[in-house]
């Protein structure tokens, strides 16, 4: 079975569903974060002299793609055998993540391997647009949300708790951009799938939107 979290940046979808594979017995596909291993691997690029600009250069991103061995590991994120868990969360990231993630040729080749993953076995897994391009035939999808105010400040604190002290009107800036970008997109447009079930996640803690996303995964499971 394929569950799928959808959601814009801070509506909870990757906690929620992280700790909803694990209630459920499934394994945790972070799309996200694939993305973030890319556009972390260009920037490590973009501080050597003699590197090409990768924003400027589509070839050279792809490039640094096809370079990219991502896998996940009982919670963390190894980037070419590295742990970038915490590395790929900077709001240096999340500035630059749009050029990996407006790449055609980018997505098409992650696409591909999120469903190598998913292939065989029961899986959770969150992103953009999972229940609408990567896995159009899942049993379950969910769309997460919430106001913009609520997400930047669970993005905020989020950061916080990674050692990073930003100021709430940089993270909400930074989200409204990368929110206008999301449904502006050629490709992997981020909006709700015709048949995913859409979840406001404002006032709600986060147990509570646990309870409701497994509910709803149950309810489609019988």
């Amino acid at each position: 079975m394929i569950v799928t979290i959808d959601g814009p940046a801070g509506a909870g979808k990757s906690s929620i569903a992280r700790l909803a594979a694990t209630r459920l017995g499934f394994a945790f596909l972070d799309t996200g974060a694939m993305y973030r291993c890319v556009t972390h691997a260009a920037l490590q690029q973009t501080r050597s002299q003699d590197a090409a600009d990768p924003w400027s250069d589509p070839e050279r991103l792809l490039q640094i793609a096809e370079g990219c061995q991502i896998d996940f590991d009982d919670g963390r994120v190894l980037l070419n055998g590295e742990d970038v868990s915490d590395a790929i969360r900077t709001p240096e990231v999340t500035r630059h993540i749009r050029f990996a993630a407006d790449h055609p040729q980018v997505r098409t080749r992650l696409n591909v391997q999120q469903r190598r993953i998913a292939a065989g076995q029961d899986i959770v897994t969150e992103g953009r647009d999972q229940g609408t391009e990567v896995f159009p035939d899942a049993e379950c999808k969910i769309f997460l949300t919430a106001s913009p105010e609520v997400r930047a400040q669970r993005r905020q604190q989020q950061l916080a708790a990674s050692g990073k002290q930003v100021q709430l009107e940089e993270v909400l800036a930074d989200q409204n951009r990368r929110d206008l970008e999301d449904r502006l997109r050629e490709v992997g447009r981020l909006r709700p799938a015709e048949d995913a079930v859409v979840v406001n996640t404002d006032g709600l803690q986060p147990d509570e939107v646990l309870e409701k996303v497994l509910q709803i995964v149950r309810q489609t499971a019988t």
